[in-house]
């Protein structure tokens, strides 16, 4: 296996992984996402089109490699956030939003029932951590590693032979 073809693997993986593990977490293990929970969400959710994109790309190494570039820098970014998420929740920086829900159509009664029966999540609250360290902050942890990792597997040229 080559080193691209590892860097398109964990593309991949890793944020399929990272989803399973929130997505779990929230429908399995109880645990309500804040706002800036789902902010880590989206760019996984974008690296793994990414990653399939570049599985497409197979026969155009070149093309295949920005696909996973790009699927790297996507889990970057929600490592990136992770960090600025878990420096909220340890109260390094401010939070910039308030926590929300969205409110769905219908009559006041309606309206007043969907806020009563919606869990408020504080995003500057931990709800789980693992060795001290938060759910976000092992996102950050996690997905800012992995990227690393997949962009030098995906600049690793092959060996000429010998």
């Amino acid at each position: 296996m080559t080193s691209l073809e590892k860097a398109r693997w964990l593309a991949l993986l890793v944020p399929a992984a990272l989803l399973a593990g929130a997505l779990g977490s929230q429908y399995y293990g109880g645990l309500y996402p804040c706002e800036m929970c789902h902010w880590q969400r989206w760019p996984h959710y974008a690296a793994l089109t990414l990653a399939l994109l570049s599985f497409a790309m197979r026969g155009q190494p070149d093309r295949g490699r920005s696909f996973v570039w790009l699927a790297a820098l996507a889990i970057f970014t929600s490592g990136a956030i992770g960090v600025y998420h878990a420096g909220v929740e340890a109260g390094i920086f401010e939070g910039l939003t308030t926590c929300s829900a969205a409110l769905s159509g219908g009559s006041s009664a309606d309206i007043l029932a969907d806020i009563m029966a919606t869990p408020l999540v504080r995003c500057d609250q931990i709800q789980w951590s693992f060795l001290g360290i938060s759910m976000a902050g092992w996102n950050a942890i996690l997905s800012i590693g992995s990227a690393s990792v997949i962009s030098w597997l995906s600049l690793r040229r092959p060996r000429a032979p010998a």
